[in-house]
């Protein structure tokens, strides 16, 4: 069979090209996403990808734009005159953005954004930097310049950070994609915020969602598809907890791929979506892989590498690979390597992901139980430096030092350090967030913790200027607090907080014998302190004077036997 892909060049910028019948689809794909960014510049990016597509106005044929963590995509589909002028028409943009336009699609910028929903899982498993910027809002566009623009398109989108991919009946002519020289870039590092895998997050959110990094693969592909089938056929089919069951793989560029699965539940039935779900992890990883599942995944992954446009639609991922440095691989060599497929391939997988999952659970639950440790939601240590404690006297406290700030309470230190500082959030009232590498941060009140302007001009200047983001002013400034909550990284102004809600702790077996003894303690003798409350002053032997007395003593009492099953139930959560 001929190969899949041609390979040729067009004025410096490599280029793919299948064979399709119909309309011609191409792209042009840049090694730049939103993990080269930093926290404090993140849509910069974005905002170079809207303005050079904007002098496309309204076109008859279709085209886009697509910015993803470490590539940027600019696609099109139409006939070759159209797709020709799309093309020339991009890279003459990106040698010349049209600034006139910048804060206007700022404003486009901040709109989609309002209605996009990226999800926790990069900022819990990669940090405030590199993959994990997807999980933030795009705080770094409003003080972007045109200077700062023009520079990032000049370093990233050259020709020496491209590759075009065409599918259609012949290869264009009239291709002029005069881009600048530069240089190929790397992929960003990958981070990591979690010290131990497999490991858990709780939020609000009803369902459970799940990322693995696994080995690229058509194996991991096929895993994938198996796990999709078992969710749906033990929450939906079985079990009736769940109407969406699915999983999702993206390769990451560098070798790997990261696996989702998620499943949907009402608020009555988490418990249930939890624990199936960890099932079918658990079945999977211990081998119990019918071949019947794969059997039926692979039909399906077969079907779409024998479809008459198959080629054509794995030309973006052959286009990320020739940019990462990683091979074309051939449809054939892909479809071998599926039918070679057996349970143990996929067995293999499955202890790979058990390894590096990260699970996030609704609120209020936990998956110590099935193996998973809590994600890091704390710093280890405070700062050495000035202690303000909180106006409110609730046992929280800022410690202003000179190498960073920390947040404390009773057992939690929350603290970022000016060096690891991925981003300090500023906003005209004295308002400040710092927010670290790791993910966790530290909001900065000063009323709430009495800080005079001298404190406040130290920590400005002791964060990079690099990393300071002015903000608009807040229309409800926060007001004095008579707790502090740990809160959202991405979203919560509290006094101070960590990396999502603080979990409650699951219950030990000690503590259900607790709550259990003085609840059968406290409950009958509730009922007496009724019985005694009701009909004690009806007695003729008994006083006004000894009734109230005997009262409330016996209500005393009943709140001493309740208070220890009360405190339990208030700080653990079942298993």
């Amino acid at each position: 069979m001929s190969p899949s892909f041609h390979s040729t060049e067009v004025d410096g910028i490599p280029a793919l090209f299948a064979h399709r019948p119909g309309p011609m689809r191409a792209g042009l794909v840049f090694r730049v996403g939103v993990a080269d960014e930093t926290l404090a510049s993140t849509g910069i990016t974005h905002l170079t990808e809207h303005l050079a597509l904007h002098r496309q106005g309204l076109a008859d044929y279709h085209f886009n734009g697509v910015t993803k963590a470490t590539f940027t995509h600019f696609l099109v589909e139409g006939d070759q005159r159209e797709v020709v002028a799309y093309l020339n028409g991009v890279c003459s943009s990106l040698v010349d953005l049209p600034m006139d336009r910048l804060e206007v699609e700022k404003e486009i910028l901040r709109t989609e954004a309002a209605s996009r929903n990226p999800g926790q899982l990069p900022l819990w498993r990669y940090g405030a930097q590199g993959h994990g910027l997807i999980s933030y809002p795009e705080w770094g566009l409003g003080p972007l310049r045109p200077d700062d623009v023009r520079a990032w398109a000049d370093q990233w989108f050259t020709r020496d950070n491209a590759v075009l991919w065409i599918a259609g009946e012949q290869f264009p002519a009239g291709l002029d994609l005069k881009l600048p020289a530069g240089a190929w870039r790397p992929l960003p590092p990958v981070t990591s915020a979690l010290p131990t895998t497999p490991a858990y997050f709780s939020d609000g959110k009803g369902g459970v969602l799940a990322d693995f990094q696994v080995t690229e693969s058509i194996a991991a592909e096929a895993y994938a598809a198996v796990l999709e089938r078992e969710l749906f056929r033990a929450l939906r089919q079985e079990g009736g907890w769940s109407y969406t069951a699915a999983t999702d793989y993206v390769a990451r560029g560098d070798g790997y791929a990261m696996l989702t699965a998620f499943a949907d539940a009402l608020p009555k039935k988490q418990d249930a979506v939890l624990g199936g779900f960890v099932d079918v992890l658990a079945k999977l990883q211990v081998g119990r892989i019918e071949q019947a599942d794969l059997d039926a995944a692979r039909s399906r992954l077969d079907a779409a590498l024998t479809a008459p446009d198959a080629a054509a639609k794995r030309l973006p991922g052959a286009a990320e690979n020739y940019l990462t440095g990683r091979p074309v691989v051939e449809l054939d060599q892909v479809r071998a390597e599926l039918w070679s497929l057996t349970p143990a391939h996929l067995h293999a997988v499955a202890t790979e992901a058990a390894g590096t999952a990260l699970l996030q659970v609704p609120s209020g639950h936990g998956a110590k139980w099935a193996g998973f440790v809590p994600a890091p939601t704390q710093s280890t240590g405070a700062v050495a430096g000035r202690s303000f404690p909180s106006v409110a006297k609730d046992g929280t406290a800022l410690v202003v030092g000179p190498e960073g700030v920390s947040f404390t309470a009773p057992d939690l230190y929350v603290t970022v350090r000016y060096r690891d500082c991925a981003a300090k959030l500023s906003w005209p009232d004295g308002g400040r967030r710092l927010i670290g590498t790791d993910g966790l941060t530290v909001e900065i009140e000063p009323a709430q913790y009495g800080l005079d302007a001298q404190t406040m001009a130290g920590v400005d200047a002791a964060v990079h200027p690099s990393a300071t983001v002015w903000l608009p002013p807040r229309q409800n400034r926060p007001q004095v607090r008579t707790s502090a909550t740990p809160a959202a990284a991405t979203n919560a102004v509290v006094s101070g907080s960590g990396k999502g809600k603080r979990p409650t702790t699951e219950r030990t077996r000690a503590q259900t014998v607790v709550l259990v003894v003085f609840l059968l303690l406290s409950i009958p003798w509730s009922g007496l302190a009724l019985l005694v409350t009701a009909f004690g002053a009806s007695d003729p032997q008994t006083s006004t004077s000894d009734w109230i007395v005997v009262t409330v003593f016996f209500w005393v009492v009943a709140a001493l036997l309740a208070w220890p099953a009360i405190r339990v139930l208030r700080r653990t959560r079942r298993r």
